[in-house]
C-alpha cells in the first residue's frame, strides 16, 4: 500500500503566534504588517470577517481596525522564526518522514497501516496546539497536490475540525468538482486562463484532461498536476532540504539613506544577517553581490538602480573577510546626491563549510577567524541577537526598518521574556 501524504499548515501562522504569549488577544481582530508597518501580510479569522483584506494598505484600513478595535503588530521574525522551527520539531515525533515547505507548511509522509491517519491526524493536531499553542490543519491524500486540496478545504468546512482526509476517499471526486482550477496548487494566473479558455474550471476537469493535452497547454509541469489530482504521485517527497544556491537579505528602508555612511551601516548590517544564516546551515560563500537602488515610486532627484559582485578564490564564512568584500563593491555603485530607500546583498557561491580550503601561508588567521565567528554566533543566540556585533554594523539607524508595533521577542531575547508575578 503507497504511503499517504499529508499537508500540515499553520492557521494565520503569524497571527497566531501573537496569541502564544498574549491572552488579551483571543477573540479580538488583529492584523500583522509587512516591512515598515505597511500593508496587511496576516489576520485573525476575526479581522477576516471584519473585511480585512490580505495586502491592504494599512492607512486603507485603519479606520476599520480601530473601529472594531482590532490590534495591529509589526512582523516579529524572530519570534515567528523560533516557533516555527518549535512546531517542525515536535513533528518528528510522529514521523521521521518529514519535509518542511515553507515556515508555516510541512509535508508529512505516514504508513496507513501503522495508525489509522484520522486519529493519528487527530492527535497531531491537539498536540501541536497543547504544546505550542498554534492551531493547524491537516490534508491528507495520495499526493501533494491532493494534500494541499484537503488542506484549503478541511479549513474551510467547520466540521471537519480542521482535518480532512482525502487517502483512498470516496469523497475526492466531489471535493475536486468544487475546487476551482485556479485554486490547484501550481495552477497559476496564466495557466488558469489557459484552461479556462478550454472550459477547463475545476480540479476534477483539470484531473479528467487528456495526458498529451495537459502537456501541450500547460508544458511538463501542468501535465503532472493533472497526474497529482488522479492519485499518481509525480512530486517527490524531499526530506533533505534542497541546497541553497544564494542567501539574500535585503531591506526598504523606514526612511531615506543620503550618506555613503549611512548606506554602508544598512548593507553592513545585511550582510551580518546574511553570514549568520549562512553558517546556521554550515555553509560559506566565494562571492558577495551588493544592490542599492531609489523608491522606483518617488525618484527623487532621479531613478538610480545598481548592483555589482565581488568574488574570491577561495570561499569563507567570516564577516571580516566579506565585509571587506562588501564595501569595495559598494564603494563601485554608490554615487552622491541620491536619495537611497533600498539595499540588499546576495552571498553565492556557496559550499559546505566543511569543505573550505585552507591557505598557503594563512592557515592559522583562517582557523582563527573561523573560530571566533563560531562563538559570536554562540553568544549571540544565548543572549540575543547583536549582543556582540563587529562595531562597523551599528544596532540602531535611521534607516532601519519601520516596526513601531512589534511584540516582545519572547523566545529570543532573555531581556523579553514573559515575566509571571
Amino acid at each position: 500500500m503507497n504511503n499517504a501524504i499529508a499537508l500540515l499548515d499553520c492557521n494565520n501562522f503569524y497571527a497566531s503566534c501573537e496569541r502564544v504569549f498574549d491572552a488579551r488577544l483571543k477573540d479580538k481582530p488583529m492584523v500583522v504588517l509587512s516591512n515598515n508597518d505597511g500593508c496587511v501580510v496576516a489576520r485573525s479569522e476575526e479581522a477576516k470577517a471584519i473585511g480585512v483584506t490580505m495586502g491592504s494598505p494599512l492607512f486603507k484600513v485603519l479606520d476599520l481596525l480601530e473601529t472594531h478595535d482590532a490590534e495591529i503588530f509589526s512582523s516579529n521574525y524572530g519570534l515567528y522564526g523560533d516557533m516555527s522551527s518549535r512546531v517542525m520539531n515536535l513533528l518528528q515525533n510522529f514521523t521521521p518522514a518529514v519535509e518542511i515547505y515553507s515556515i508555516d507548511e510541512a509535508f508529512l509522509n505516514l504508513e496507513p497501516r501503522k495508525n489509522s491517519l484520522d486519529n493519528l491526524a487527530r492527535t497531531i493536531r491537539e498536540k501541536m496546539y497543547k504544546w505550542t499553542g498554534i492551531p493547524v490543519s491537516i490534508g491528507i491524500a495520495e499526493t501533494k497536490v491532493l494534500a494541499k486540496i484537503a488542506n484549503k478545504r478541511a479549513k474551510k468546512i467547520e466540521s471537519a475540525e480542521g482535518i480532512l482526509n482525502l487517502y483512498r476517499s470516496s469523497n475526492t471526486e466531489n471535493v475536486l468538482k468544487e475546487t476551482n482550477v485556479e485554486d490547484v496548487w501550481g495552477i497559476g494566473y496564466r495557466s488558469s486562463i489557459k484552461l479556462k479558455a478550454n472550459n477547463i474550471l475545476t480540479a476534477w476537469q483539470l484531473r479528467e484532461m487528456d495526458n498529451r493535452f495537459a502537456r501541450r497547454l500547460l508544458t511538463v509541469v501542468g501535465a503532472r498536476i493533472a497526474l497529482e489530482l488522479r492519485g499518481i504521485k509525480c512530486l517527490p517527497f524531499e526530506q533533505v532540504a534542497t541546497k541553497k544556491h544564494s542567501i539574500t537579505c535585503s531591506r526598504s528602508f523606514g526612511q531615506t539613506a543620503n550618506e555613503y555612511r549611512e548606506l554602508k551601516e544598512a548593507v553592513l548590517y545585511f550582510l551580518t544577517r546574511a553570514c549568520e544564516k549562512m553558517r546556521k546551515s554550515s555553509l560559506a560563500a566565494n562571492a558577495v553581490t551588493v544592490f542599492i537602488g531609489t523608491d522606483r515610486f518617488r525618484p527623487i532627484p532621479f531613478e538610480y538602480v545598481n548592483s555589482a559582485t565581488y568574488g574570491s578564490a577561495y570561499a569563507t564564512d567570516s564577516n571580516q573577510e566579506i565585509q571587506e568584500w562588501t564595501i569595495k563593491t559598494l564603494e563601485k555603485i554608490f554615487r552622491e546626491g541620491i536619495e537611497y530607500r533600498k539595499a540588499g546583498i546576495i552571498l553565492s557561491g556557496l559550499m559546505p563549510s566543511e569543505n573550505l580550503t585552507t591557505r598557503m601561508f594563512d592557515d592559522a588567521k583562517f582557523e582563527r577567524q573561523h573560530k571566533l565567528m563560531k562563538a559570536i554566533d554562540a553568544v549571540n543566540q544565548k543572549f540575543g541577537k547583536d549582543t556582540i556585533r563587529f562595531g562597523s554594523v551599528k544596532s540602531e539607524s535611521a534607516w532601519r526598518m519601520k516596526q513601531t508595533r512589534k511584540s516582545q521577542s519572547y523566545t529570543t531575547n532573555w531581556n523579553e521574556l514573559l515575566s509571571v508575578s
